[in-house]
């Protein structure tokens, strides 16, 4: 396995785990391994925390998911979305004759959409990647205070949220533009944050 190692700012490697030793790895450094999305500090990577004796020094999140990243990603989830909606009554079409049949189970289904992403959301954002599509297509996630993966439960209270914050016209949502962390009222009122990668 060999690793990339941000040294004054700049990405260097890749080196091995000998050569690692040799260079005196920091817990506090960054660094990346293949398959990772991003750089982790070194005490965050299970293996060197053995090699190297780290302890996993947990820290808060520092980077928090803009309002138009949160937006665009629940537009890739709508859009996904609609997609399985298009072929379902695309089928309907093809193996059904009655024209009001298929008319009042297209708008039937239409409706159900905003219920199946609600659904989608509360599984997918409490699940190992605490992200829907749209977020991990962004880098974006979901977690709780301190950044630790939700619970179901923590996740349908975030999701029934979304209730409030679209009361009266989303002005729940906009309250991420008054707070540092930009919580929306839902997340707020659930304790949870939208946390992306950080940046080097």
């Amino acid at each position: 396995m060999e690793y990339t190692v941000v040294i004054n700012g700049k990405p260097e490697g890749p080196y091995n785990l000998e050569q690692l030793k040799g260079m005196g790895l920091r817990p506090e450094m960054f660094v990346r391994k293949p398959g990772m999305d991003d750089y982790k500090e070194a005490h965050e990577i299970a293996e060197l925390r053995e090699l190297f004796g780290f302890k996993h020094q947990k820290t808060a999140p520092q980077y928090f998911a803009s309002f138009d990243q949160r937006l665009l990603a629940s537009v890739i989830d709508y859009f996904a979305l609609l997609v399985i909606y298009v072929i379902v009554v695309l089928f309907i079409y093809v193996f059904v004759s009655e024209k009001m049949f298929r008319i009042g189970t297209a708008l039937g289904l239409l409706l159900l959409v905003p219920v199946a992403k609600t659904i989608y959301s509360i599984f997918a954002e409490a699940s190992e990647k605490q992200a829907t599509l749209g977020k991990r297509l962004l880098n974006i996630k979901v977690t709780d205070a301190v950044g630790d993966r939700i619970s179901i439960g923590l996740s349908i209270a975030r999701n029934m949220g979304k209730i409030l914050s679209t009361l009266p016209v989303f002005v729940g949502y906009l309250l991420c533009f008054t707070n540092k962390k930009q919580q929306c009222l839902h997340d707020s009122l659930a304790g949870t944050l939208v946390v992306k990668d950080r940046l080097l």
